[in-house]
């Protein structure tokens, strides 16, 4: 007789398991389950995502400011050293330039250029 209770109480309490784990796996897999679950992993990827990105611009700032130091770009300027010189191309005319020290243009290129604008060859068009 025990051993018969001891078989039925055994049953009925993997039976109550299963339905258990049965139950709470379809609730994981119903639409709105999935799509929190969605959600949450977007919102975790988001924030791996913005970690490496800080990571990278301190490792940046980092690189840059030991370049600095190494090519000598966070010296002060040494006042015995000549001001910087504009190159003049060989083969052009003299230029003038207005008061703020703007080209003047002797071509009419007003419509598609701001006059106070000098023309550089690099911009897209």
């Amino acid at each position: 007789m025990f051993r018969r209770t001891f078989w039925f109480t055994a049953g009925a309490a993997a039976g109550v398991w299963a339905t258990t784990k049965v139950h709470s796996k379809l609730r994981r897999l119903t639409p709105e389950s999935l799509a929190a679950q969605a959600a949450d992993k977007a919102v975790d990827a988001g924030h791996r995502l913005r970690d490496f990105a800080l990571d990278v611009r301190a490792g940046m700032a980092q690189r840059e400011s030991e370049l600095g130091e190494v090519l000598g770009l966070d010296a002060p300027a040494d006042p015995e050293l000549p001001a910087q010189r504009r190159l003049a191309v060989e083969g052009r005319a003299e230029r003038r330039y207005d008061e703020h020290g703007d080209e003047y243009r002797n071509h009419d290129h007003s419509d598609r250029f701001n006059s106070r604008t000098p023309h550089n060859r690099n911009e897209d068009h």
